[in-house]
């Protein structure tokens, strides 16, 4: 019988969260006992419950079973210490919607395939939105119907793996089947009528030669806006009351998800060369394009089209900016594995891209008049590694020793826009990207590790890594863990634990992304500027160090239990700091003197002037956290009758809190912008926009052709912190989203299934201002988007058909 390690979970007082087996997961997996991972830290593979750190090893079938359509939302509803929600009104953001482990932001949380190292997306997050100034994996571009599992090894993993795996890791295990395959086929809509949704996809694998597969899937899907703006009846933001406002009480807005269109190829190719190894090669591609939105642009905000956006005869009405992406991500390994003598030898070659580009369009450059496009190329952003590595592995006996190395080159590319979009006052929404923006860098990294793992005893295991990187940028760093488990009462009981040191490089966007945005702060529209930390004006004109990498030392400790084979319970406690977090400065703006009008006094605002902005933004090393935690998960299956019924709770709680002083640059201390640096709202996103209590229950039930699944996944609340005055802070309670999905064979090889995601239509509290009006920009914004926890569409309803073969 099988046991899951699925973290699901329910907050402590109130909710279970339990998940099923649906959709009729593979027979020869039902047969096994326990699951057998491989994402154990470059060791030998373990099942779950005696490995000497926590995972969870999710099936594709139990992703399905959330409902959700992307990889990203349907881990958010599988792992309680995972989170991903759909941002609005973002710029790229609402293309990717930044994902993190532990509250850690995206870029602390390491993504794999089949073992290897995924690459970065190209896009840095800037927006207020969770993840700020983050970078991480492009999730959406991974399609659920190319897995066969995820491993999620909650523990830090930089002795093994290197930079980014502070948090965890996330290993994704594609399909490599040849016995069958599947179409797949999907539809679904809000109760409110949008968001109207569809897909299809294709699974196959065919034997070649012999002994070898290969297995491809090709998906295709679209998705509509949905829109959940405020409906304020008048612009308190603008301080306007008017014939306008009155007749278009939303203010022109699209709050909501964007539309998007997606389509990938992934495949999985093995192809034994000899008894003793096998090349292999795998990856995939995938392509969005998709289009969300900007602030509506209304007629006393922007006078005037001059009859460039408005249909001839009709009365100008303000304008809604578009923002369009396209979205290319690829990534391909290929290598060997096999025996050279006594030793397991795997060595492989890994490319990954992604590129960014970005478009705005139905907006005007105000500055040039009449003569203005509507659309603009506004430039974009492209990342690329090639990744070189080398293991070995032997047993000797009761000893597992391994050891590697890892060649690495980064690039990262920002492209001007054309010259309409930046120029003077650029595209209304989003100007472009200038030439003094444009970069293409380069950076290398080597890393050597080690690995050592003695069966002392049947029951008595210990593990041991090391890890020596250099990065040409900055510099060398030395990880390590050590690792335990000991089983006791015939492996019923185990105790684990293990304690690490872990870093995380500076993104080469963190280090050389620069470019104005359009902002409103205070009832202002303002450019705003970001400067690199490679630019003499940060780290000369402000005194600002150069990027270094940040640290962290994780502690783990732990129980598993097993009382009988239907049962299973884990609790893992983890204290992770991390000193020298990057982080993305607040707004250094106007003291004393004004736009136009600086005060002589204050070097701060000479600088402003002389860029002509009206504030400035920069990433730097300057915070210190302690995050700590508790993962708790129970699964339980039994037979009821002719069925079978599964049960699986699953709990997080997680809390970070600031260690010490922000360092703030002494230039900006001693000339009163302390508070800006980093201020309250900015401090928020890292101890308080994702929920501190997670639970999901799940539960299931499989009779004869029919399967139910009745989850229930609670979000804990959350808080927003005002800049300033903590008097109009607002804490979003905890909700409880409930979904249902109901799969029936209609013969051995069709099947169909409905899925209502939250049936009972939650939603997050509603935005109070207490007077700030800002706080939802003038009333566009009904509900919360800084500290967003579960969305804001409402019910789904989807249909699927799948097609086995």
């Amino acid at each position: 019988m099988k046991m899951k390690t699925m973290s699901k979970s329910l907050p402590i007082v109130a909710i279970l969260a339990l998940s099923s087996n649906a959709y009729g997961q593979e027979k020869e997996r039902e047969k096994t006992v326990e699951e057998v991972v491989i994402t154990t830290g470059r060791s030998k593979s373990r099942t779950v419950l005696s490995s000497p750190v926590p995972i969870d090893n999710v099936s594709a079938a139990q992703l399905k079973a959330t409902g959700q359509t992307s990889f990203d939302k349907a881990l958010t509803f599988a792992i309680p210490s995972f989170n991903s929600t759909q941002q609005t009104v973002s710029d790229a953001t609402a293309h990717f919607d930044p994902a993190d482990l532990r509250g850690l932001g995206p870029s602390r949380t390491l993504v794999l395939i089949n073992g290897k190292r995924k690459n970065q997306s190209a896009l840095i997050y800037v927006n207020d939105t969770p993840g700020k100034g983050e970078v991480g994996s492009d999730m959406k571009s991974i399609p659920s119907a190319a897995m066969q599992n995820v491993e999620v090894l909650r523990d830090g993993a930089s002795a093994q793996y290197g930079s980014d795996a502070i948090a965890g890791v996330i290993n994704v295990i594609l399909k490599n089947n040849v016995s069958k395959g599947a179409l797949n086929l999907f539809s679904g809509v809000t109760s409110k009528g949008d968001g109207f949704n569809y897909g299809a996809d294709f699974n196959t694998g065919l034997k070649i030669a012999e002994k070898g597969s290969l297995n491809i899937t090709v998906g295709l899907s679209h998705q509509n806006k949905t829109n959940r703006a405020g409906s304020p009846g008048k612009d308190e933001l603008f301080g306007v009351d008017d014939a306008w406002t009155r007749a278009n009480p939303t203010l022109g807005m699209n709050v909501g998800q964007p539309i998007m269109t997606s389509g990938s190829i992934f495949l999985n190719l093995e192809l034994p060369t000899s008894e003793l190894g096998k090349f292999y090669t795998f990856g995939g591609t995938t392509i969005r394009k998709g289009t969300s939105y900007a602030l509506y642009r209304t007629p006393y905000w922007i006078p005037t089209d001059y009859g460039l956006l408005t249909p001839s005869g009709e009365a100008y009405n303000g304008f809604q900016p578009e923002f369009l992406t396209e979205v290319y991500d690829h990534n391909f390994t290929s290598g060997w594995k096999g025996k050279l003598g006594q030793w397991k030898l795997d060595g492989s070659a890994t490319y990954g891209a992604s590129t960014v580009n970005y478009e705005v369009g139905n907006t005007i450059n105000t500055s040039l008049g009449a003569n203005s496009p509507t659309k603009f190329k506004a430039g974009g952003h492209q990342f690329s590694n090639i990744i070189g590595n080398i293991d070995l592995s032997r047993d000797f006996g009761n000893v597992f020793v391994g050891f590697g190395a890892e060649a690495r080159n980064e690039n990262f590319i920002a492209k001007e826009g054309d010259e309409a979009s930046y120029f003077e006052s650029g595209a209304s929404s989003f100007p472009g990207l200038q030439p003094q923006n444009a970069v293409n860098e380069n950076r290398q990294n080597v890393g050597v590790y080690s690995t050592v793992g003695w069966d002392i005893t049947k029951d008595f295991l210990l593990e041991g890594a090391v890890r020596y990187e250099n990065f040409s940028d900055f510099g060398n760093n030395f990880s390590w863990k050590t690792d335990g488990r000991y089983k006791f009462l015939d492996d019923k009981f185990v105790v684990r634990g293990s304690v690490s040191t872990g870093f995380r490089a500076p993104s080469l966007h963190q280090i050389f992304y620069s470019n104005v945005q359009t902002k409103i702060t205070g009832g202002t529209v303002a450019n705003q500027g970001t400067f690199n930390n490679a630019s003499s004006i940060i780290r000369n004109d402000l005194g600002v160090a150069k990027l270094d990498a940040e640290k962290s030392f994780n502690v783990t400790v732990g129980v598993a239990v097993k009382p009988t084979n239907n049962l299973s319970i884990t609790a893992d406690f983890y204290s992770i700091k991390i000193d020298n977090r990057v982080l993305f400065s607040g707004d250094i703006g106007y003291k004393t003197g004004t736009p136009g009008s600086p005060s002589p006094t204050n070097p701060v605002e000479q600088i402003l002037s002389s860029n002509g902005i009206t504030s400035l933004k920069f990433f730097t090393n300057a915070v210190n956290t302690i995050t700590q935690g508790i993962d708790v998960v129970l699964n339980y299956n039994h037979p009821i009758s002719t069925g079978k019924l599964t049960l699986m709770t699953a709990y997080n709680y997680n809390d970070t809190k600031i260690d010490g002083q922000i360092e703030v640059p002494t230039i900006l201390r001693n000339n009163g912008y302390a508070d800006n640096f980093f201020d309250r709202k900015e401090q928020s996103r890292i101890t308080s926009a994702r929920p501190k209590q997670k639970a999901i229950i799940g539960l299931g039930y499989d009779w004869s052709k029919f399967n139910v699944n009745f989850n229930n996944t609670y979000f804990g609340e959350v808080t927003w912190k005002h800049a300033s005055d903590a008097a109009n802070d607002q804490t979003f309670k905890g909700k409880v989203v409930t979904d249902l999905i109901l799969a029936y064979d209609v013969t051995k090889k069709l099947k169909v299934s409905g899925v209502v995601n939250n049936l009972f239509n939650i939603y997050p509290d509603e935005i109070d201002t207490k007077g700030d009006v800002s706080t939802n920009l003038g009333g566009r914004f009904k509900y919360p988007w800084e500290v967003n926890q579960f969305g804001f569409n409402g019910t789904t309803f989807l249909l699927n058909l799948n097609y086995s073969f």
